[in-house]
């Protein structure tokens, strides 16, 4: 079995102007004449999780991590309410990413990540694909209308019981509707505790999705300071009421873009709230890339997820 890597600090760290206002964290480990690497971190709105770094060599692997817009060590925070998401969207992130590639002196980089992660690394590289070495994919999205929609609608039919409670939670009118444009509209309310409930509601669906996946983290999406889970249900809300500005398709379609780029792609054979068509898709698409399917993972990892990224990193770092 594959171990991750000890922990390891930032030998550096900032917080760089992107405009709009909002100023986004970032911060490099490992080895500073290493191959570079960007971890990609999931939600919109999770934060990077700082553990992502023992997943890479020190010795081998410069480690760049980065808060994007609104959220973790990232300011202004979407956990207050008089923060605008208006200057918060793929296409922002998309160039935060290219700019702090810029700041940090990087020629190209590898690219990690998964969920919502999985989704900003295609469109990144996508638009910049001379920028990008290789890709490892942990749970692959491409946040479409029809994967959105299965998410929050279609897959209560397994969670009937979790999904009522959450259409039910919305004021009556809403309940037969888009019930996350309704959210949306609830955690951008202007009194506290409606805001407050809505996210809470949100986040035990999130949970009920994953509450079987007893091999890596039921309850994760609750299992957050009330700041942190503010602003993951703002900006989650808030990206995929807009189909995350992304055209219908537009990622699957211009796949040809990746071609020359190696990369894993892993994902879990359990993963109800992402399901597997959507790696495999993708795959199919893309020659280069390499679909590890887990039989015993879902959406929030397994110990044998974690062993394919170690070796996919391992192998990447080799190049």
């Amino acid at each position: 079995m594959a171990r991750p890597f000890p922990p390891v600090d930032p030998y550096a760290h900032g917080l760089l102007d992107v405009g709009d206002g909002n100023r986004i964290y970032w911060e490099t480990s490992g080895n500073p004449e290493g191959k570079a690497a960007l971890c990609v971190h999931g939600g919109p709105g999770s934060g990077g999780r700082r553990g992502s770094r023992q997943l890479f060599d020190p010795e081998v692997y410069r480690i760049v991590l980065f808060d994007q817009r609104g959220c973790g060590e990232s300011r202004p925070h979407a956990s207050d309410p008089a923060v605008s998401l208006d200057h918060n969207t793929t296409d922002h992130l998309i160039a935060d990413m290219e700019r702090l590639r810029e700041h940090l002196g990087i020629e190209r980089w590898l690219l990690y990540g998964g969920s919502w992660g999985s989704t900003l690394i295609l469109a990144y590289a996508e638009r910049y694909p001379e920028r990008v070495s290789e890709i490892v994919i942990a749970g692959v999205t491409m946040t479409r209308p029809e994967e959105t929609d299965w998410l929050y609608h279609g897959v209560g039919r397994l969670l009937p019981g979790a999904w009522e409670a959450f259409r039910d939670a919305l004021p009556e009118a809403d309940r037969g509707g888009n019930l996350v444009a309704a959210y949306n509209r609830l955690v951008n309310s202007p009194d506290e505790e409606v805001r407050t409930k809505a996210a809470r509601d949100w986040c035990a669906w999130e949970d009920a999705v994953i509450a079987h996946e007893a091999l890596g983290k039921p309850g994760a999406y609750s299992d957050r300071p009330d700041d942190a889970l503010m602003a993951f249900v703002r900006i989650c809300a808030h990206y995929f009421a807009h189909d995350a500005w992304i055209e219908d398709g537009q990622l699957l379609r211009d796949a040809d873009r990746l071609a020359g780029i190696p990369a894993v792609l892993v994902h879990g054979r359990l993963d109800l709230g992402s399901p597997l068509k959507t790696a495999w898709e993708l795959a199919r698409a893309w020659p280069d890339a390499e679909l590890k399917v887990i039989d015993e993972s879902g959406h929030t990892g397994s110990p044998a997820m974690r062993d394919a990224i170690l070796e996919a990193l391992d192998r990447f770092g080799e190049g």
